[in-house]
């Protein structure tokens, strides 16, 4: 349904009603961190998070967009002209998505465009890509271009390596454009084959942004990519999707230690997601929260692309979700630790946020303890989402 607020705010704008809305999600990434460009595997979900547009076809070839988290602004392009980035940071997307489009030949219509989104920004949860694929979608409905969902992920991850120039994976765009509700979703992000992983409904899945400046995620991450295709290259293979840690092994004395951990957490990476997608197919919880705390173990010490906030977050979540005790009160016995939870970081690092899981009775300990100990260690205020799996691109006429 059409938020009426929305839906007035659009006539007002333009005279008349909207005919149709697109909606795409934004996403967190359960485990695989810098894998896809790797051509590796990953495992996201969709979150009840969206990007909304609502529009109306034109008689000629104008895109006019306004967005509602941007009031006063007016994103107005021709599709025939030349498309150079403008001045409007999200129109920029707008246009990036547009000229991918002209590029593979398709005819567009011009519309009417009013865009809102509750997709946090700045918290690493692909706004960006949420806004790429639901214009994408809505663009290929309304001119009947016949785009698949992969080829709309496609065109926004070009739209943002090429007009944007961030040098982005598949992953966001794809998930945005094909999840399934209540479902992470694997992704071979060499040929994109995915497989539909159902969550356990006794888990709750939350992220937890921890507001860390990101100063140095472009360049590090940069030097990240690098490394990973010096190390494909010592191996001679495509990517490193295609090496084995034996392989690895092998070529140790040619690569610097920096570079030998950086291939090493991407292919033992590639190897956690198969499994903790096998894990939450099996419900085996206690599998799937040790596969994850190696991930960010990996992501630590090999990857290096976590921080001292982030690190601390992930501590706090844990600590608070192991349960000790010491079996019939013999003290000589060693504690018995049973896990009821697992919090790692999420994203590309540098900061950003983190991914928990746990049950659903200890979301309130998870949140109480990252109250109570976060900005006294710290000195910063964490935002908590707790969230729910939810579907990918639709777009409806109204």
């Amino acid at each position: 349904m059409v938020d009426l607020a929305l839906s007035s705010e659009f006539i007002k704008l333009f005279g008349a009603a909207p005919t149709a809305l697109a909606t795409s999600p934004g996403r967190v990434n359960i485990i695989g961190e810098h894998t896809d460009y790797n051509d590796g595997f990953v495992m996201p979900c969709a979150l009840q998070f969206d990007t909304k547009i609502l529009c109306s076809v034109r008689d000629d070839d104008l895109v006019n967009a306004y967005s509602v988290q941007y009031p006063g602004e007016n994103e107005q392009f021709y599709i025939s002209h030349e498309l150079v980035p403008g001045q409007l940071a999200w129109g920029n997307y707008l246009r990036g998505v547009v000229n991918e489009l002209k590029k593979a030949g398709y005819a567009l219509k011009g519309c009417n465009i009013l865009i809102t989104s509750d997709v946090p920004q700045g918290s690493g949860l692909s706004s960006s890509a949420a806004l790429e694929v639901a214009f994408a979608g809505l663009l290929n409905h309304l001119s009947a271009l016949g785009l698949s969902e992969q080829d709309i992920a496609r065109v926004g991850q070009a739209a943002e390596n090429n007009f944007i120039d961030c040098q982005c994976g598949i992953m966001d765009q794809l998930i945005s454009a094909k999840a399934k509700y209540n479902h992470a979703m694997m992704i071979d992000c060499r040929d994109l084959t995915t497989r539909a992983v159902p969550l356990p409904s006794n888990l709750t899945l939350m992220v937890i942004n921890s507001n860390y400046p990101r100063k140095l995620a472009d360049s590090e991450y940069n030097q990240r990519r690098l490394a990973c295709e010096l190390a494909a290259k010592t191996m001679q293979v495509p990517k490193l999707r295609d090496a084995t840690m034996q392989m690895l092994d092998a070529v140790k004395d040619k690569l610097d230690d920096v570079t030998f951990r950086r291939a090493k957490h991407i292919i033992s990476e590639n190897a956690r997601v198969v499994a903790a997608a096998d894990a939450l197919e099996k419900n085996d919880l206690q599998n799937l929260y040790k596969i994850m705390a190696e991930a960010h173990i990996s992501l630590k010490c090999d990857f290096e692309i976590t921080v001292a906030a982030t690190d601390g977050l992930v501590d706090i979540c844990n600590n608070a979700l192991r349960d000790q005790h010491s079996d019939s009160g013999n003290n000589s016995q060693p504690e018995q630790t049973h896990v009821r939870g697992v919090a790692r970081q999420t994203g590309g690092g540098f900061g950003g946020a983190i991914v928990c899981l746990c049950e659903h009775d200890d979301v309130d300990k998870v949140i109480s303890a990252v109250d109570t100990h976060y900005h006294a260690n710290f000195s910063l205020n964490a935002d908590i989402y707790v969230c729910e799996a939810s579907e990918g691109l639709h777009v409806i006429n109204l």
